[in-house]
């Protein structure tokens, strides 16, 4: 078995966890997680899907998961926002602050400066809490921004403490090419989205085109990984069978 534990997107079974949050970690938990990412919060109020910080932590707790990260709206690092984002995850127990996507920022050279210097900053605003900021990979984040991809100007602009949260399925699937990014911002990933690419409908890890063994052997040699986070589920976010399957091969290759 790997020493990296393995966490799922709750976006991955987000129509469960509209209908009973409780219930759908006590599956992810059952399944074999042993962490949990939720999505989507934009630092508007000190809680989450309408449960307050206590009560979720309660509900991690109950069912012996960690926060292992959280996806956020840029704005929730922002102005007053970002003293609720750090208070709701201080009692989540979550240290990775994660900008889920940000397309209006990436698709300029402007933008992708004015992000750098949101994540530059934040990021030490949050140290002292122990908590890192970083950006999630989509598809489009890999378009040319004058000879380059926005993903690599981004990443080139940005701290070493800045989180790249590769996506390898995202990437790919956009045009990039995630080994090669592995390769040139070494110790930036210290969590990576697992997703295969290419596979048929249905396919989880392993029955696309993701070169796992290169992919896993580079991210034990090279990088600062603490979470592998899985982000496959089944149409609208609903049922478990998605979830357990990419689980399942994880464990088959060792993970």
């Amino acid at each position: 078995m790997g020493d990296i534990p393995i966490g799922l997107q709750l976006f991955s079974v987000r129509g469960e966890v509209e209908k009973d949050l409780a219930a759908t970690l006590k599956s992810v938990a059952e399944i074999g997680y042993v962490g949990a990412e939720p999505w989507g919060y934009g630092g508007e109020a000190v809680e989450w899907m309408g449960h307050s910080a206590e009560d979720i932590r309660a509900m991690y707790d109950d069912n012996g998961l960690t926060c292992c990260g959280i996806h956020l709206k840029t704005e929730a690092l922002l102005g007053d926002n970002l003293a609720r984002t750090v208070e709701l995850n201080s009692v989540l127990g979550n240290r990775f602050l994660v900008i889920a996507i940000d397309r209006p920022r990436m698709s300029s050279m402007e933008g992708i400066q004015e992000l750098a210097g949101i994540l530059n900053e934040t990021a030490g605003k949050v140290a002292e809490k122990g908590m890192f900021v970083g950006y999630h990979a989509h598809g489009s984040d890999f378009i040319d921004i004058e000879g380059e991809t926005a993903w690599d100007r981004l990443f080139s602009m940005t701290d070493d403490e800045v989180i790249m949260q590769m996506d390898i399925g995202n990437c790919a699937g956009g045009g990039g090419d995630p080994i090669a990014i592995l390769k040139k911002f070494p110790n930036r990933a210290r969590s990576v989205h697992l997703k295969d690419h290419g596979g048929p409908e249905g396919a989880v890890i392993g029955e696309g085109e993701a070169d796992w063994d290169t992919i896993f052997e580079l991210i034990e040699t090279n990088q600062n990984t603490e979470w592998f986070v899985v982000e496959e589920g089944g149409k609208g976010g609903l049922g478990f069978d998605v979830c357990r399957r990419s689980l399942e091969a994880l464990r088959a290759m060792g993970k």
